[in-house]
């Protein structure tokens, strides 16, 4: 079986997340380029994402899609990159717990907010993530706690939670708050980070 990493994204997708990751990992893996609305819907692609969407990645013969756990799935595959805590260390609890908050409550109400919809305060406990207000709270505390969210080095959970933050506050959907602007600031400036920029920037289309 051919352990080949192959990359499916778009550089104005939230491919950008994968593709640092990727970076942080280390290993060789080849990118495949799609378009929203024709490659990206084309038969050969819906058979690795039947979402139409990216970004997704194979290695081998197995398909991982959504980003959080695609950042998951190579932390543990490559963990000589030490991306992720040790299995049954005290660490791995807070390590998941924020990898889904990002997934869960910072992806639904950051893209309400985007989308111009506001859970009335009557039903915030059973919208699964109470309000936005709710969410950048609890998230502020964490980043205000130390450098990262998980001990004391950089983990896929900073890599996912630290992106959204990022774009968020890029785009207006988060509002910019010390602690956040000091997080993110930190963390873009690995290595990493900083290469995988470069490489998507470079892929992005050409203004006429």
């Amino acid at each position: 079986m051919s352990n080949e990493l192959v990359f499916y994204t778009n550089p104005m997708s939230r491919g950008r997340m994968v593709r640092w990751m990727l970076e942080e990992v280390g290993q060789p893996y080849r990118t495949e380029l799609l378009e929203f609305g024709t490659t990206m819907k084309a038969p050969a692609y819906l058979a690795i994402n039947p979402m139409g969407k990216v970004p997704a990645l194979r290695h081998g013969d197995t398909v991982i899609t959504e980003v959080a756990a695609i950042c998951t799935y190579l932390a543990d595959a490559f963990p000589q990159a030490g991306l992720a805590p040790a299995p049954g260390s005290r660490e791995r609890g807070p390590y998941y717990r924020w990898l889904f908050f990002g997934a869960g409550p910072i992806e639904s109400s950051v893209n309400n907010k985007a989308m111009g919809f506001q859970v009335p305060p009557e039903r915030a406990g059973a919208s699964g993530y109470g309000s936005l207000d709710a969410v950048l709270h609890t998230l502020e505390g964490a980043v205000s706690h130390g450098d990262y969210l998980v001990g004391d080095r950089f983990t896929a959970a900073d890599l996912y939670v630290g992106s959204q933050l990022g774009w968020g506050m890029q785009f207006g959907t988060i509002e910019k708050r010390p602690a956040f602007e000091r997080y993110v600031g930190r963390i873009m400036q690995r290595p990493a980070a900083i290469r995988a920029r470069e490489i998507d920037d470079a892929l992005m289309p050409k203004k006429k």
